[in-house]
């Protein structure tokens, strides 16, 4: 997986008066949990846009004071509810021989017979799927092959289980699938009305012809 450097400096003071003079230098205040005690830090906003704008999924190589190396992952951010600048960010320590659980991407890859050809409707369920693994074995995303949706079809997330990590959700969550479209249902439903219709017309018809 694809690291993102943030480099940073620790915090002597973690109070309230700190923490705003932080801010208003924008800068943001951080934590990095699982390695015993909590470390404080505090890193420039900017650094984080690579990091939370993005769809991707990343751990993080954190320097701080230019002598401490830390590898970690994004576990939680706060967001100002008016502003949307980053308030509060903690991060999760990574250890070589330590599984750590994350959000992975997945990358749905190929067409559908059941939308090119029966004019059906993909539906994607999923977006992401938590896995748990080494650092080492987590994927930059997970690929979803849909090349052999047919109508009615679907994945599910038993299908993308894999050796190098484990899928956290259950064996039947399901992924994406291919829908009967709301066009084709309403035409059906107009085709078994008018059929209905001109059956009813016959019936009348042949009552009229025998009174």
């Amino acid at each position: 997986m694809k690291s993102i450097t943030i480099n940073g400096s620790k915090r002597e003071s973690v109070g309230k008066k700190a923490t705003k003079a932080l801010r208003n230098a924008e800068m943001v205040p951080c934590v990095i949990y699982g390695g015993g005690e909590p470390l404080h830090f505090s890193a420039k906003e900017l650094d984080f846009s690579k990091l939370v704008y993005t769809p991707n999924a990343h751990t993080v190589l954190l320097v701080l004071d230019n002598d401490t190396k830390i590898n970690a992952i994004l576990q939680d951010i706060q967001f100002h509810p008016v502003s949307d600048k980053i308030l509060h960010v903690d991060f999760y320590q990574l250890f070589d021989d330590k599984e750590i659980s994350m959000n992975i991407p997945l990358n749905f890859e190929g067409a559908a017979p059941g939308v090119l050809i029966s004019g059906g409707v993909l539906s994607l369920n999923k977006r992401k799927l938590r896995v748990r693994s080494l650092p080492a074995n987590l994927p930059d995303f997970i690929t979803v092959d849909i090349s052999k949706l047919e109508l009615g079809n679907k994945i599910t997330s038993s299908e993308l289980q894999n050796d190098a990590f484990t899928i956290l959700h259950p064996d039947n969550t399901v992924v994406c699938q291919v829908r009967t479209s709301r066009a084709s249902v309403k035409t059906e439903d107009e085709e078994a009305a008018e059929a209905a219709a001109e059956g009813a017309t016959e019936e009348s018809g042949e009552a009229a012809a025998a009174e």
